[in-house]
């Protein structure tokens, strides 16, 4: 492996005279200013659950680093909840706040060097903006991951909010009944106890190889975290002084290996935007058909929520990552590098020499459950394609993702009439209002990344899953993206967006819209409830685009206006390019 001879701190030092009384100023003595320097960069804060304990975790990572003989300095960038921005338009700038985060990460690493990083967050953009932040800064670097939360009572776990809601406002349960649920249903911090995109993140920065082996999705309450965290602050500080690099170690074997993590755990949709856009951060160029290539096949095997029965606590007692890893080893590459400078594989043997997996039994065997109740066996997979597609054609020509494993089997093939609407305020009143029917496509548009920011369309998808006329008898079709806990008939990404002219922009009332998951094809086959052939639908559109006119441009200064001009398309990460 490569080594420096001085460290890149060192190098700063003789350049910079004002850094040493800097430093000394801040309570740093003599001697440390000649050790190897660590940038400890958390999204910690009072902002959600996932992120509000993550400090004693930076205090236990920072005493690993002194006992390494590191010298560590606290970095802080706090993420938003896209649950507390849900409902309101403070969800738009979910997406755009990832990109600032990597930035800041960028900024923190670069303008005062450091020889290490180490990254310390849990949730739905605070961990893939510290993903694409590694490779873009490209100095060793480290992941400590926050956890998950507990359940509440009767496994009551956040994701069912939204159900409740839409039941309360159908009248079907009482307000105390909805109240006592939302009182409930986050007992602890941590990410939410679902695998939604916080969870799911977590576990892809492990696939990659960035993180110490069986330490995604930790219970945030275990005291094995804060064990942890401090073993991985000891690691970081060998890894700067071996100068082992983000870019050595993550390939695109790591990204495939992680794709194949993926679908075995029916990971969230959202992950189809950050993997390529943390791709990109390392050079490697990855769009989101990857993850259709590679699910075609594979073997689902996590029954956790939302599309399994068991809230994400149970995910590392069960074994995590590792014994998910091991299921699925056929399909993996074994040799790629990982932060423990030994390989994947060389991780799962030793995994099983250590006690990993006993230790994880004794949480287990609390549950009453059995392993394979958690994680499937391989040849007993809950489904064998995979749990993501890519869908294409005259409506979604760069494409589309449903998250099949997830979507009633009545929406895996249909012909629908299209509902087009040009926001989520009005489909979701449409719906809970009963002017939705059966057969429907719901459209919503204009909520790509250069419409508003690409916000989730979460309570609308919860809406039509909570009810039993239309849980399986409609679709939910928009450029905009779902929340990781959305599961049923919901299709997103739609590409090219609405804003930049896209065929879902020149959808109009009663066309007539064809799903078909087995072909992966997503098109307008009719004109007012009458099927016509493609060359009449072409000629149609064309007709219909030379009329469209953009919409005004919804933000017009901020943050959001930046990132709407930047923007690029869902299929490649959706990143400010």
């Amino acid at each position: 492996m490569s080594r420096r001879r001085i460290m890149r701190s060192q190098e700063i030092r003789k350049i910079a005279p004002e850094m040493d009384p800097l430093r000394i100023g801040m309570g740093w003595s003599v001697k440390d200013l000649a050790k190897p320097q660590i940038m400890i960069e958390s999204t910690y804060g009072d902002s959600h659950p996932g992120s509000a304990h993550l400090f004693e975790l930076v205090l236990e990572a920072e005493k690993g680093v002194s006992q390494a003989g590191g010298k560590a300095a606290k970095y802080f960038t706090t993420d938003i909840c896209d649950g507390q921005a849900q409902g309101h338009d403070g969800i738009n700038y979910s997406l755009a706040h990832r990109d600032m985060i990597a930035g800041m990460a960028e900024i923190h690493a670069n303008a005062t060097p450091f020889d290490g990083a180490m990254f310390v967050c849990s949730c739905d953009k605070g961990v893939p903006s510290h993903l694409m932040a590694a490779g873009r800064i490209n100095i060793p670097c480290i992941f400590v991951t926050g956890g998950v939360m507990e359940a509440g009572p009767d496994l009551l776990t956040l994701e069912q909010i939204g159900k409740y809601s839409a039941m309360y406002l159908r009248g079907e349960i009482t307000k105390e009944k909805f109240e006592y649920y939302k009182h409930h249903a986050c007992p602890s911090c941590g990410a939410c106890s679902f695998m939604g995109t916080a969870s799911t993140m977590q576990i892809m920065a492990e696939a990659l190889g960035l993180m110490l082996p069986g330490s995604a999705l930790m219970p945030a309450t275990c005291e094995d975290l804060k064990t942890v965290s401090q073993k991985a602050g000891e690691q970081i500080v060998e890894l700067a002084k071996r100068n082992l690099t983000p870019r050595e170690i993550v390939t695109m074997k790591s990204f495939e290996n992680a794709i194949m993590v993926h679908a075995a755990i029916s990971g969230s949709t959202n992950t189809l935007l950050h993997i390529p856009a943390i791709a990109k951060e390392f050079g490697i160029d990855l769009d989101a058909r990857k993850f259709d290539e590679l699910h075609r096949g594979a073997h689902y095997l996590l029954d956790i929520r939302p599309a399994g029965k068991w809230p994400a606590e149970y995910f590392y007692y069960a074994g995590g990552v590792p014994a998910v890893m091991e299921e699925i080893k056929d399909q993996l590459h074994l040799d790629v590098m990982t932060v423990t400078g030994k390989t994947l594989g060389e991780n799962l043997e030793e995994l099983k020499q250590n006690g990993y997996y006993e230790k994880c039994q004794r949480y287990l065997d609390k549950t009453g459950l059995k392993r394979t109740d958690v994680i499937r066996d391989f040849d007993h997979p809950i489904g064998t394609d995979g749990t993501i597609a890519i869908l294409e054609g005259n409506l979604a020509p760069d494409g589309s993702v449903i998250k099949h494993s997830a979507c009633p089997k009545e929406m895996m093939k249909a012909t629908l009439k299209a509902r087009p609407f040009d926001s989520e305020e009005e489909a979701i009143d449409a719906i809970i209002h009963k002017r939705i029917q059966p057969g429907d496509a719901v459209f919503i548009r204009y909520e790509g990344p250069k419409g508003s920011g690409m916000p989730e369309m979460f309570y609308t998808s919860e809406a039509i899953s909570s009810d039993p006329e239309l849980a399986a008898s409609i679709a939910l079709i928009t450029d905009g993206r779902f929340s990781g806990a959305s599961k049923g008939p919901v299709i997103g990404h739609v590409s090219p967006e609405a804003q930049t002219g896209g065929p879902i922009a020149l959808v109009e009332e009663n066309d007539l819209i064809q799903i078909d998951v087995e072909k992966r094809l997503l098109a307008i086959i009719g004109i007012n409830g009458k099927e016509e052939s493609p060359e009449t639908i072409a000629k149609i559109l064309a007709e219909r685009k030379s009329k469209w006119q953009p919409k005004p441009a919804k933000y017009k200064e901020g943050i959001l206006s930046i990132y709407t001009r930047l923007a690029d398309s869902p299929m490649n990460g959706g990143r400010m390019i």
